[in-house]
């Protein structure tokens, strides 16, 4: 088939750019990676910045290396979509130049002055015990920390967003963003998906005006035409549409085809998550909204480990470097020589523990939360190290989801799997046995690249809705089996001892935050 037939996704991740070319079955014709080096800038502990143009020159670089890897493809492609890391912020003067650079989601600064709320609106927080969750909100928001940091800054400020709507604006010279990218410290009313009404307490709060937030698309719907300018920085002709689509959780969540309440889309990514999709609003977790879904009308509940496969980074950088040179020597990845290492270990590492709370919070974990690994003996090695890393997340993913299934009262019955970890066997068959549940791969990895390509698909025409995009261009991959065995012993591990693990170190961590330097809220 020739013509324009394929569809080219952009997913700006934390560590790379990635520019993928689907076709309308949803197969993965074409993919390069370019890093983007480094991730982020620490100029002071806590921070995490970038050079908001080095996004877009890493977007371009990614393309012009598809292109060059593949010449024939650049004229087939119909239509763009777009997917980025969320909550990254961006901020653009009068003349579109970025003011600082972008506030990176892994950021931990916080704004010493807030701006004042009114007293009854501190009163009602309190009340309902919501002042914890909107402190946070508030001290952590990038435009509060400008405003109170970088005042002369913060007064040139034309423009405020996330960094998909910096590159929307880059591609299409239109100030405007996908309604399934809000995802921040921003004055966006997520029940109603939009910006918040005027006089909404969002504004009194957050150091930001209407005027300067972008218009908000809804998934499936043309962002706008690539100008002249982008179109030829990343190959293309003209007069391709670049559309709406989502963050890049939401995309993943429609990437493996999870657009129902009852199938779970958990991603083993930097941050591990737990996510369903339904139609209507609902919060599980009291004061945390429910995020808008890449498709239109629809919401995620989400349950997040802060930093889920990070951990696994961690052990690889800190203990596992004979590991890494020696998959490198290999030419194999160092995560599948660490799992030919747990394999024989069996369900439950010997009884160690790893409780994945490295990352402070507001409600569950708190503040004073630090992670912890409990219940060593002689008999552990690294290898039970590396293994009751991946139970302790896959027990803290099966927490979430429980909590999905109470607050939403529907039962989780079908569980498909995303993100880094997903490649690794051993990481899906623990999940699958903590969460008796087979546990299922989609047919690609790039899950966030799919599920742009699913919107591109719809704006394009090519289906009639996401539905049927989604059924069209999602299919399944490997399958894991829970095993019965394996299951009674993780069932026995998380409600005897992982549950009530937090609560019983609780004090502990408490005392450790009282003597020590707060963990950096996060």
């Amino acid at each position: 088939m020739t013509g324009r037939d394929r569809i080219l996704t952009i997913d700006v991740g934390t560590q790379s750019v990635r520019a993928l070319v689907f076709d309308r079955h949803g197969r993965l014709d074409a993919r390069i990676q370019k890093p983007i080096e480094p991730p982020y800038h620490a100029p002071q502990p806590s921070f995490a910045e970038q050079d908001p143009e080095l996004f877009w020159q890493t977007l371009i670089a990614a393309c012009r290396a598809l292109w060059a890897a593949h010449p024939d493809l650049a004229a087939r492609i119909a239509g763009l979509a777009l997917t980025t890391q969320r909550a990254t912020s961006v901020f653009l003067d009068a003349d579109d130049r970025p003011i600082g650079p972008a506030i990176s989601w892994l950021d931990r600064r916080r704004a010493e002055r807030v701006p004042g709320l009114p007293w009854h609106l501190r009163w009602a927080a309190t009340l309902v015990g919501a002042r914890p969750v909107l402190d946070r909100l508030q001290r952590r928001a990038p435009s509060n920390w400008l405003a109170d940091a970088a005042p002369e800054s913060h007064r040139r400020v034309a423009r405020a967003g996330l960094l998909s709507a910096f590159l929307v604006h880059r591609m299409t010279g239109a100030w405007r963003d996908a309604t399934g990218a809000q995802v921040g410290y921003l004055p966006f009313d997520y029940k109603h998906r939009g910006w918040a009404a005027p006089g909404d307490w969002r504004w009194r709060a957050l150091s930001l005006a209407p005027e300067q937030m972008p218009e908000l698309t809804e998934s499936g719907q043309a962002l706008g035409e690539l100008t002249p300018d982008a179109a030829e920085a990343i190959g293309l002709g003209p007069g391709r549409v670049l559309h709406a689509a989502g963050a890049d959780k939401a995309c993943e969540v429609l990437g493996t085809g999870a657009i129902s309440p009852e199938t779970a889309c958990v991603s083993l990514g930097t941050t591990a998550t737990v996510d369903t999709c339904r139609h209507g609003y609902h919060e599980v977790e009291r004061f945390l909204p429910a995020y808008p879904a890449a498709m239109p009308g629809a919401y995620t509940n989400e349950i997040q480990i802060d930093r889920g496969f990070w951990l696994v980074s961690w052990f690889k950088q800190e203990f596992a470097a004979d590991t890494r040179w020696q998959a490198a020597a290999n030419g194999r990845p160092a995560e599948a020589l660490l799992d030919e290492a747990i394999a024989p270990i069996a369900p439950g590492s010997d009884g160690l523990i790893v409780m994945p709370t490295w990352s402070a919070g507001a409600r569950s974990p708190g503040p004073e939360a630090r992670g912890a690994i409990v219940g060593f003996t002689e008999v552990h090695t690294r290898a039970h190290v590396y293994r009751a890393i991946l139970e302790g997340l896959a027990y803290g993913l099966r927490a979430g989801r429980e909590t999905i299934e109470r607050r939403t009262r529907t039962p989780i019955t079908r569980l498909r799997v995303a993100g880094g970890g997903s490649q690794s066997d051993q990481a899906m068959q623990i999940l699958a046995d903590v969460f008796d549940l087979a546990a299922e791969r989609v047919h690609t990895y790039e899950a966030s690249g799919l599920g742009a390509a699913i919107n591109a698909a719809v704006g394009l025409g090519w289906y009639d809705d996401h539905r049927a995009a989604t059924a069209a261009m999602v299919h399944a991959g490997r399958r894991f089996e829970p095993r019965p065995d394996a299951v009674a012993r993780y069932d026995v591990i998380h409600r005897r001892i992982y549950s009530p693990l937090y609560g019983d170190l609780r004090p502990t961590l408490r005392r450790l935050q009282s003597v020590f330097a707060p963990p950096v809220d996060g």
